[in-house]
């Protein structure tokens, strides 16, 4: 964090930063936008007792609902109009992606450039809104069925109250789905990822406050409170620099004669991430994870005896649950990176394109292969990082009992957001000094232009 923060200093000019009003719209509209997402965490769906179902809710939020409710920025243990939060639309995107590369007519498609891409898309709301209904119907027929030592969590259940908590679950998601796409087109960063940002980092003090009065009360040792401080910042620091590791492949391009000069000949680099996918199959996994055990804890399933077994077998921290984990965290490393962060055959093509090749390679089909080789064995590395941060709350949660989900994954969100968000900064600085850059050039050109000539000189 220290070293994204010094960099930031020293290639951003403060004072030009005053004058980019494009820049500074951008990030007045992006406030003002997670502002907007906050206040809707706070507003209840009607129907439901807030005192009972805290109650009910704190007797379960140490499993996998306090990690969804962390996604959720606390608006799951509220029972907000945001309480499913976006993991529909990230439940949809996967879906869509995973179908994207078995369908031919959505591969035809995907390579249509932005027409397709805005189908793509629509096909994806159109995805979430379903499984956003499902996720909704299940968590209002779980309320009422939900009930404490002072009554029922849900006032007068019923069918009017199933299609009401269905109606404003689902419009949250929508709405979140739309501010998200309008973040990142009218704001900064990946607005999908700035929400969950957000929420985590929303619902950091009171975790952070619930920590130390464990250790106050004596609950938790001050060796392990000192231990885990130190621990996040090593984990931070780990993130960072992993996250700014990266493999440069050496380009070149030829030489070519044109009357007597020779031109080209220039050799620059191809950057390849360690972990090209980001915190994106971090993400993914979680959403897929959450999602049956969360329709089979709300829908009040666990009473059979399969799904007693499942639970058992998936709960948070068992072996399977773990391995399962992992599993998908790798998949969608090297299935994210393939198809979206990194298409080898693109990149190859590209090169070929602008006349550039891998010193040894051949272009093209060759150049694809070497790019698929050196990218394979980038993810070998990247994923197993992956999981070894994702995994690290389930180890606290088990053999240190810390009250909260603190640790990996939501340190890997907040970091990786966290860059790529002083990234996108960057980026728009530039893009403004290179204007001023320009409109300065112009001015002079017309101020040589203008300047007066002198008259003819007297012999």
């Amino acid at each position: 964090m220290a070293s994204a923060a010094e960099q930031l200093a020293a290639n951003i000019n403060f004072g030009a930063f005053r004058k980019a009003t494009e820049l500074k719209k951008r990030l007045w509209f992006t406030l003002g936008a997670l502002i907007i997402y906050r206040l809707g965490t706070y507003i209840p769906i009607p129907g439901v007792d807030p005192t009972i179902l805290q109650d009910l809710f704190s007797q379960q939020a140490g499993g996998i609902l306090g990690m969804f409710d962390m996604f959720a920025g606390g608006a799951l243990g509220r029972m907000t109009i945001f309480a499913l939060n976006i993991m529909p639309y990230i439940s949809a995107s996967i879906i869509i992606q995973l179908m994207t590369a078995v369908s031919p007519h959505l591969e035809q498609l995907k390579k249509e450039g932005e027409q397709g891409r805005k189908t793509i898309n629509q096909y994806t709301r159109y995805g979430t809104v379903v499984l956003a209904a499902l996720q909704a119907y299940g968590i209002a027929v779980g309320l009422e069925g939900m009930a404490g030592s002072q009554g029922s969590a849900v006032v007068d259940p019923g069918l009017f109250f199933r299609l009401t908590t269905v109606i404003t679950l689902v419009g949250g998601t929508v709405f979140l789905m739309w501010l998200g796409e309008q973040i990142t087109a009218r704001g900064i960063g990946n607005g999908i990822s700035l929400i969950i940002f957000i929420g985590i980092i929303a619902e950091l003090p009171a975790a952070l406050a619930q920590f130390f009065a464990q250790g106050r009360a004596g609950t938790i040792s001050p060796a392990v409170i000192v231990g885990v401080m130190i621990m996040v910042v090593a984990v931070i620091a780990f993130i960072v620099f992993v996250e700014r590791a990266q493999r440069k492949i050496h380009i070149q391009y030829p030489r070519r004669q044109v009357g007597m000069k020779m031109y080209g000949g220039e050799s620059s680099h191809l950057p390849v991430k360690l972990n090209p996918s980001g915190v994106i199959p971090v993400i993914f996994a979680s959403s897929l994870l959450l999602l049956p055990t969360t329709i089979s804890t709300f829908s009040g399933t666990q009473g059979s005896g399969i799904m007693n077994t499942i639970l058992a077998y998936f709960g948070q921290g068992q072996p399977l649950y773990l391995l399962f984990f992992a599993g998908m965290i790798v998949f969608f490393s090297y299935f994210y990176t393939a198809n979206v962060a990194f298409k080898t055959d693109d990149v190859a093509d590209n090169l070929k394109n602008q006349n550039g090749f891998v010193p040894g390679i051949r272009p093209g089909a060759k150049t694809a292969e070497y790019l698929d080789y050196v990218v394979n064995r980038l993810l070998a590395v990247g994923s197993v990082y992956l999981v070894a941060v994702a995994l690290l709350p389930e180890i606290l949660r088990s053999q240190f009992s810390i009250p909260f989900y603190f640790g990996g994954t939501s340190v890997l969100i907040v970091v990786s957001v966290t860059m790529d968000t002083i990234n996108q900064v960057q980026s728009h600085m530039l893009a403004h000094q290179y204007e001023g850059l320009i409109e300065k050039s112009n001015l002079r050109g017309k101020g040589r232009k203008a300047k007066p000539k002198k008259g003819p000189t007297r012999r």
